[in-house]
């Protein structure tokens, strides 16, 4: 596939919690956001993780035919868009939607279009879970989200309205 590096943390193969269906989680390596609370904290370290090529990563996979989608978290995949966006596009070419959890809010995402691999990583994202999470907020009556002030944002719909369009059980990921 491609001799391009990225740093991850870890993988789930099978996961029924980072959206819906059966799903595999590519966790990635570096955050800046450091919420107070976070799951994952042993993803924030910069440094820290593993360095693998894309093409040493998608042997990693082991895509189960089951499987509806890829997650991406974190850490925080958009400080590494560039490389999630090949992947990403390798991924979604096999017929799986992409989720990916930030914690960056979607306007700020918007505001960085211009940023190597970030408008590349939205057009192929089916679903963005936008953000920090915050603990003062912390819910488990939300669906697939952290906190409450977490939106599941569909991203096409997004921006070809130019308006915040969320997901809901009952909407048609296409």
């Amino acid at each position: 596939m491609d001799e391009t590096t990225v740093k991850i943390a870890g993988i789930v193969n099978e996961s029924i919690v980072d959206g819906p269906g059966l799903r595999t989680t590519i966790f990635f390596q570096g955050c800046i956001h450091a919420c107070d609370g976070c799951h994952n904290p042993d993803t924030w370290n910069l440094n820290g993780g593993i360095e693998l090529t894309l093409t040493e990563l998608i042997r990693k996979l082991r895509l189960n035919p089951l499987i509806s989608g890829i997650t991406y978290s974190g850490g925080e995949p958009f400080l590494q868009a560039e490389a999630a966006a090949k992947l990403g596009r390798f991924l979604t070419k096999l017929g799986l939607d992409l989720w990916i959890y930030t914690g960056y809010r979607w306007e700020e995402l918007i505001s960085q279009l211009d940023k190597p691999g970030i408008s590349e990583l939205l057009q192929i994202a089916s679903v963005i879970v936008d953000g920090p999470f915050l603990k003062e907020q912390k819910t488990a009556a939300l669906p697939f989200r952290g906190s409450a002030n977490q939106r599941v944002i569909l991203v096409a719909e997004s921006l070809k309205s130019g308006t915040i369009i969320e997901w809901t059980p009952e909407a048609v990921i296409g």
